[in-house]
């Protein structure tokens, strides 16, 4: 099962990481951290969801930066409950929240031709 530990993260991530979580957090925003490390087995059975097994495909991926500690998925919260939407005011929240992971210098996934809103990767080491 992938991770959601902030420690399975390469340093670098990790920091970064910590730092968007706390800045989401003194902005109002809660956020669940979904995935953080993932095998390359995990990776590939996702990537095969939706292809070649049963289900909804949930990545473009075959290779990915959580199997390398580089990345982490998170959902915001209202109320406790997780906001999966990405328009009106859904949209408006991960777009506050993008702003907050790329400043804490991470790259997000929501800006991305292919829309991935959950993912944040750190691309600079």
């Amino acid at each position: 099962m992938p991770s959601r530990n902030l420690s399975d993260l390469t340093k670098a991530c990790a920091q970064k990481a910590q730092a968007f979580l706390d800045s989401a957090k003194q902005n109002g925003i809660d956020v669940l951290v979904t995935c953080t490390l993932r095998t390359r087995e995990e990776q590939a059975a996702l990537w095969a969801q939706g292809r070649t097994t049963p289900g909804r495909m949930v990545t473009w991926a075959k290779v990915s930066m959580h199997e390398s500690g580089e990345a982490l998925d998170v959902v915001p919260l209202r109320h406790g409950v997780p906001v999966w939407g990405t328009v009106g005011p859904d949209g408006e929240l991960w777009q506050r929240l993008g702003a907050l992971g790329e400043a804490a210098g991470l790259t997000w996934g929501g800006r991305w031709r292919t829309p991935d809103y959950p993912h944040f990767q750190n691309d600079k080491g």
